[in-house]
């Protein structure tokens, strides 16, 4: 599971992390996660015709980005910071019962500073796609 590489103390994460399904070591990573309905954050997202909110896609896809960029032995147990989201675009609602495909790749890293594609698939269609920008601080050893 992703939170292995990537601890959590914030409550509503702690049950997010998709499970890590394959790692190119510094170059892709792919991630899924089974949207249930029994999250949290289902409740009044919305009734009647619940949808799982994007922010918690692109949180899953964030999550998905630290694992590959902790991948890199110099970054393996650093911190990683959000630095920013770009040309992030919905293209399908998620529901609860399907199960979200994550991928990154890693479009540009250097001294740290990394820029990441990301999507998401339900099955084999695009729900999401977008570029997360991180800093990662390398591990102290």
């Amino acid at each position: 599971m992703l939170n292995a590489s990537c601890a959590r103390s914030w409550p509503a994460t702690r049950s997010l992390p998709p499970r890590s399904t394959s790692i190119r070591l510094g170059v892709r990573a792919v991630a899924e996660h089974d949207f249930t309905g029994k999250e949290w954050y289902q409740a009044g997202h919305f009734p009647g015709n619940p949808i799982v909110p994007g922010v918690i896609l692109v949180e899953s896809m964030a999550q998905c980005a630290t694992v590959l960029a902790m991948s890199l032995p110099e970054y393996r147990d650093g911190l990683g910071l959000f630095a920013g989201i770009d040309e992030m675009r919905f293209k399908r609602m998620v529901k609860p019962g399907e199960t979200g495909r994550f991928e990154a790749m890693i479009d540009k890293m250097r001294r740290g500073f990394a820029r990441v594609k990301v999507k998401t698939f339900v099955g084999d269609e695009l729900a999401a796609e977008g570029v997360i920008q991180a800093i990662f601080q390398p591990n102290k050893k």
